[in-house]
């Protein structure tokens, strides 16, 4: 660990000298999008001139993939259009014999917390020493109900706010970083120094690494390689500015983390104390192009998460608009 970066044990203090329990009210399930205000979203939306959208998720496709944290997304075919044409065929329910008209339906499945699925992590997603955000406990999240406090239903209404890329492996003039590399507060400046930007409360910061490109060239690393990402002596910078939600183009911690007894540091912290929204695997590559064309880092960001009762998390196409 180079003697520039804290110890473990500093990092640990992290829990209480960057807590925001309490800071919003006894009863506040938002944590940092309590800095997401209406004149924020009138600022980011002041950024849109162009109308061009740019997408930041992957495709969710099926099939085993070697970063596979649990099964593969499932995809399940209730009714399809294999058959309409055979004459014995007999049909569905609600549909009589000859009926023109025939409808193709599924089941769509998927543990979307891991590395291949861009997703928003709710704020009852993780807990330290059986706390979660705000001093929940931690068995407030049920096997019958989910997480009954904390979900993303807190997020319902989008986050909506203006967004900044970051792009590390551009500014290191590299394809991208590799496993054992990590982004630190002076190189976050130095990026934004660089594009004349200032982070400011209520902002979403996006850390490219370069993994997306990595990941179309070579193809995913497999469970357990580590990859690069976001160093936890970043976590008093982030709260310090007032960031609200910050992603990456893997999961937003570098791993490994460099500290035996802090397994993912920016997402326990991040989540558990701070009240700071993540969102992992995203797919910043066509958004490198497009803020390289048009000259900005800047842009509107919108992520919209389903309002799926009790989830710690969403599923998300979030969406960056110059």
């Amino acid at each position: 660990m180079s003697s520039s970066l804290p110890e473990e044990n500093e990092v640990l203090e992290y829990f209480s000298s960057l807590s925001n329990w309490g800071r919003w009210g006894v009863d506040d399930e938002v944590g940092t999008l309590n800095l997401v205000t209406d004149a924020k979203r009138a600022q980011a939306a002041r950024l849109v001139r162009l109308g061009r959208v740019v997408s930041c998720a992957w495709d969710i496709e099926t099939g085993h993939r070697p970063d596979d944290v649990g099964a593969p997304p499932q995809r399940y075919m209730l009714g399809t259009g294999q058959g309409l044409g055979d004459p014995a065929r007999v049909p569905p329910p609600g549909a009589v014999p000859g009926d023109r008209q025939a409808g193709a339906t599924e089941f769509l499945g998927m543990a979307y917390h891991g590395y291949r699925i861009t997703h928003l992590d709710a704020l009852s997603h993780i807990s330290w020493d059986a706390r979660m955000y705000n001093d929940r406990p931690a068995e407030l999240v049920t096997v019958a109900h989910g997480a009954t406090v904390l979900d993303v239903r807190r997020a319902r209404t989008g986050i909506v706010t203006r967004g900044i890329l970051l792009d590390a492996a551009g500014h290191r003039g590299i394809p991208w970083l590799e496993p054992d590399e990590f982004v630190t507060p002076a190189e976050v400046g130095a990026m934004l120094a660089s594009r004349d930007l200032r982070a400011e409360a209520g902002d979403a910061l996006l850390l490219r690494t370069g993994y997306g490109r990595k990941l179309l060239e070579r193809g995913p690393d497999a469970l357990g390689a580590g990859h690069a990402g976001w160093h936890a002596s970043c976590l008093p910078w982030l709260h310090r500015n007032g960031i609200a939600l910050i992603a990456a183009d893997h999961s937003v911690d570098a791993v490994p983390s460099g500290y035996p007894h802090l397994r993912t540091p920016v997402h326990a912290i991040g989540i558990s104390t701070i009240g700071i929204w993540l969102m992992d695997c995203c797919d910043l590559e066509p958004l490198a192009v497009a803020c390289e064309e048009l000259g900005t880092w800047e842009f509107q960001f919108v992520v919209a998460p389903l309002p799926f009762t009790g989830a710690t998390g969403s599923p998300v196409n979030p969406l960056a608009l110059f």
